[in-house]
Parts: structure tokens; C-alpha cells; sequence
């Protein structure tokens, strides 16, 4: 594929990740807010959730749901997301908010956080597949909203980057687990770790259940 190629495509998937987007600017809606997390699956660290509002005339090439991205396109993505957005915010809940509230609960906690923490008051959210509770702003939930939404994908970009970078700091802290490259993931490497070293302060406890009933 020749990159003129490749560019033509990527405008062209633009164009349809910007629906949701130009249906509301349609009914005139001016300030949407994408939401999305990632760490929901971990046995270790925070789920880290991200709200980005971008402008309406968002033209970068490239962003996807950040599963679908290589690490070196999602950190690039990530410094011209954060140029180029109206706003964005991260919010978090840790292991012991997880492990107190269970993890959909911590997922919402930290998607409201984000929200909370914008410099720009959104009209509507759009936000990858849950509904939030107690949240006066108008919102549609869209499942596989990372896949659907340019503003979802944004979000989701953030959240995985910022973890990312969290928990390859934590490995400095807490190492033997591997979590530079699992990321809190239950590799064999991980469990391996947790089995010569016991767990530590930044696992969830209610995901090892079995493994600390040994």
C-alpha cells in the first residue's frame, strides 16, 4: 500500500468515526466530550478513564480504538490528541477503590472524575458503553464506542497511554512482575512473580481470590 493510499483510507475511516459527532453538531450541539477507560481486565493497578473534548473541525489521521494501535502510533497520537483538544482530563480509581466497590463501579467512579476534571463544561458525552448514573449532562453510550466514535477513540487513546505509563513506573517500585510490559495483565510472567514474591500493595485482591485462598 503506498501512503497515499494508506492516507485515503484514513480520512475516509475519519469520515465515519465522526458520525455520532456530526449528527449532535447537527441538532446543535457544540461541546462533545468522548469517555473511555482501560484497565478493567488487570489483576493489578488503577482503571484509568479519559474524557477529551475535541474541536469540530478535528482533522488528525489515524486515531482508533487504541487496541487496534501500535505502542509508537499511540504515543504519537497521544501528545497531538492533548495539542490538539478543546479539553481533557483523566481520572482513576485505584486497586483499593476496586477492590471496595468492584471494578464496573470504579470504571464509572473514574469516567466521572474525568468528566469533572475538564476545563469545559461538555453538552453531551459520548462514552464507550456504559451509562453513568448521576450525571446531569446528556449522554449516549455506544457499544464499541472506541471503534464508532472519534471522540471515544481520543479518550481511549489517553486512558491507555497515561496507564501505560503508570504502571511502567510502578515496576520500578514493585518489580519482579513484569509490569513494564504487562501492564498489570495476567501474564506468565505475573503470575510467576506473584508466585515467588506474594502480591503487592498495587494488586486487587478481589481478582486473586483464588490465588490467596492457597
Amino acid at each position: 500500500m503506498t501512503k497515499a493510499e494508506r492516507i485515503e483510507i484514513e480520512k475516509r475511516m475519519l469520515q465515519e468515526m465522526q458520525q455520532y459527532e456530526r449528527d449532535l453538531y447537527g441538532r446543535g450541539v457544540r461541546t462533545i466530550a468522548g469517555i473511555d477507560e482501560v484497565g478493567r481486565g488487570p489483576l493489578a493497578g488503577p482503571v484509568v478513564a479519559a474524557a477529551v473534548i475535541l474541536p469540530e473541525d478535528f482533522d488528525l489521521l489515524g486515531v482508533n480504538d487504541s487496541k487496534k494501535l501500535s505502542e509508537k502510533r499511540r504515543e504519537e497520537l497521544f501528545v497531538q490528541i492533548k495539542e490538539k483538544a478543546v479539553a481533557w482530563a483523566i481520572g482513576m480509581a485505584d486497586s483499593r477503590v476496586i477492590d471496595e466497590i468492584n471494578i464496573l463501579q470504579a470504571t464509572k467512579q473514574a469516567m466521572a472524575e474525568a468528566i469533572g476534571c475538564l476545563s469545559v463544561k461538555p453538552d453531551h458525552l459520548l462514552i464507550d458503553a456504559v451509562k453513568l448514573e448521576g450525571i446531569a449532562i446528556p449522554q449516549t453510550s455506544i457499544i464499541k464506542g472506541d471503534e464508532k466514535s472519534v471522540s471515544v477513540a481520543a479518550a481511549s487513546i489517553l486512558a491507555k497511554v497515561t496507564r501505560d505509563h503508570m504502571m511502567v513506573e510502578y515496576a520500578k517500585v514493585f518489580p519482579g512482575y513484569a509490569f513494564e510490559k504487562n501492564k498489570g495483565y495476567g501474564t506468565k510472567a505475573h503470575y510467576e512473580g506473584i508466585e515467588a514474591m506474594g502480591i503487592c500493595p498495587i494488586h486487587r485482591k478481589t481478582f486473586l481470590k483464588k490465588i490467596l485462598e492457597k
